[in-house]
């Protein structure tokens, strides 16, 4: 039952009100569907756990704070500064060789400098700083 104006109307009822200006309205639906088919989009909605750690203010992307255009990419530029590649599997073969190259505090450093760069990018609304 389908509560219509303050009067309950049975099902049967509200899916022609539906059908018929349907069918009216899209006509090429009508020719390829005998029937209205509704979906009933009533999944109940989910619940969010609460976390217990602040969320930072800032802007949806910005190249300043993501952790590969920051480090990993300005690092990479500057071996890449005068070098062309003449084929797609030399410059896979430069890069896989230059990540290899790289020990792991390269990377621990970058992830460790992030929340000092966050708060920077932050503090300066966005706008642009070296």
């Amino acid at each position: 039952m389908i509560q219509k104006q303050r009067h309950w109307v049975p099902y049967e009822l509200k899916l022609r009100d539906v059908e018929r200006p349907l069918k009216e309205k899209r006509p090429l639906y009508a020719q390829r569907h005998d029937k209205v088919i509704l979906l009933h989009d009533n999944a109940r909605p989910h619940v969010a756990k609460p976390v217990k750690t602040s969320v930072l203010p800032h802007p949806p992307y910005s190249p300043d704070i993501a952790p590969s255009d920051f480090h990993l990419f300005r690092s990479m530029a500057h071996g890449l500064a005068d070098r062309r590649f003449h084929s797609y599997e030399g410059a896979q073969k430069w890069i896989d060789s230059w990540i290899a190259s790289k020990d792991m505090s390269f990377f621990r450093r970058g992830i460790h400098v992030l929340p000092e760069r966050w708060e920077k990018v932050v503090s300066s609304d966005g706008q642009y700083f070296k």
